[in-house]
């Protein structure tokens, strides 16, 4: 059966020609339950083999937090990429297709026993840390482990800001580094976070120029640190056009190149940044219904089962079976029978027909990963094509 879809201008600007081809023809030419998630293989390298590209002395972690599929982590191994884990269930995808410690480091600047126990059995010897109870933990369980202090920096700008919860300012930030010495581990550098979907260039700047008076601090006390970890952070497109990795990466380059040693090593965490805008939902409209002057329109993927990141902000872009339907504004809300289902409002879109597919574009991040088996909703499978 072949599917004719209503393409509008600003698609074009969302997603590229051949991969929205290769998602056509996949769904016209395989039977596949909906919904369902889809990985453009090709769109995937493309992104995984630019990061780092522009920076030099770099060195690649996938943040498995954004996409843990078989077939995501698969692909990036194959690449030779490494990987950033927070927990013994992310670790597990990497461990099954044989990832090597030397290859894994942990950012979660708070991590639980259980997986500070398998990732010291499993060799892993990089992990983050903002407070003394963590540098006790670590010392502990991972002897000698190298570690890196979390430092808080400026999240405006961002769709998913990370700046809250986790970090701490320069002057903790040298306590903690001496601390982390004084017990015996390596305090090998510095880490932060400008905050997912980051749309602002600047906020590296800042961070980088907060990272570069710690890190002279440190020098100061006679402690000589080889790691600058950048985190994540690079924005895909949505709803409209962002800066691009290469834009942000000869910025960040250039800052590091004035600010310090020339010898050290850059960590750079990617998640969204990678695989974001290699997905696709492709899933059906299963209901539609007008409550007082709002036209809702149903469909089988929801906050729940895949679009968690909807009710944080993040706005999705939608292209729907060409029914010949009049252009309205909807209310988009997921399958289940809890009122918090609802992923986006005032949406304009042609009038669908029952049963009709609907494609949510740049769903790679941060969807299948957050879902969860609420009201009996299975999980989406996601297939790499």
């Amino acid at each position: 059966m072949t599917r004719i879809f209503k393409i509008e201008p600003y698609h074009r600007e969302l997603i590229s020609k051949t991969s929205l081809l290769n998602f056509l023809s996949f769904l016209d030419t395989n039977e596949v339950e909906l919904p369902v998630l889809l990985m453009d293989s090709e769109r995937l390298k493309k992104k995984a083999s630019a990061v780092g590209k522009n920076i030099r002395n770099s060195k690649v972690f996938y943040a498995v937090k954004a996409n843990a599929a078989d077939g995501v982590i698969e692909l990036l191994d194959g690449m030779s990429l490494n990987f950033e884990i927070a927990s013994e269930g992310e670790l597990e995808p990497l461990e099954k297709v044989g990832v090597s410690a030397d290859r894994i480091i942990t950012s979660n600047p708070v991590k639980t026993f259980k997986f500070l126990k398998k990732a010291a059995e499993y060799g892993i010897k990089y992990y983050a840390y903002d407070s003394k109870d963590e540098v006790d933990k670590i010392a502990a369980m991972v002897p000698g482990a190298k570690v890196y202090v979390r430092l808080s920096v400026p999240n405006e700008g961002s769709e998913w800001p990370l700046s809250k919860k986790f970090g701490v300012e320069i002057d903790d930030g040298i306590s903690l580094i001496s601390y982390a010495a004084q017990k015996g581990l390596d305090p090998v550098g510095i880490t932060f976070h400008v905050g997912s979907q980051c749309t602002n260039i600047y906020n590296w700047d800042n961070a980088l120029y907060k990272a570069k008076v710690l890190w002279d601090l440190a020098a100061q006390k006679g402690i000589r640190m080889r790691v600058l970890n950048i985190g994540g952070g690079y924005p895909v497109k949505y709803t409209k056009n962002v800066v691009d990795i290469e834009e942000i990466e000869k910025n960040i380059d250039g800052f590091i190149k004035d600010l310090f040693p020339p010898d050290i090593d850059v960590f750079i965490e990617p998640g969204r940044g990678v695989v974001g805008d290699a997905g696709v939902f492709a899933c059906q409209v299963i209901g539609k219904s007008k409550r007082g002057d709002e036209n809702w329109l149903h469909i089988d993927v929801g906050v729940f089962n895949g679009l968690m990141e909807s009710i944080g902000g993040i706005k999705y872009s939608y292209i729907l079976e060409d029914t010949g339907g009049s252009k309205k504004s909807w209310t988009i809300a997921g399958p289940s029978c809890d009122g918090f289902d609802v992923i986006d409002r005032n949406v304009m879109l042609h009038e669908p027909e029952i049963g009709s597919m609907v494609l949510i574009l740049s769903c790679g991040a941060y969807t299948n990963s957050y879902a969860s088996e609420f009201n009996g909703f299975s999980i989406p499978k996601t297939l790499l094509i």
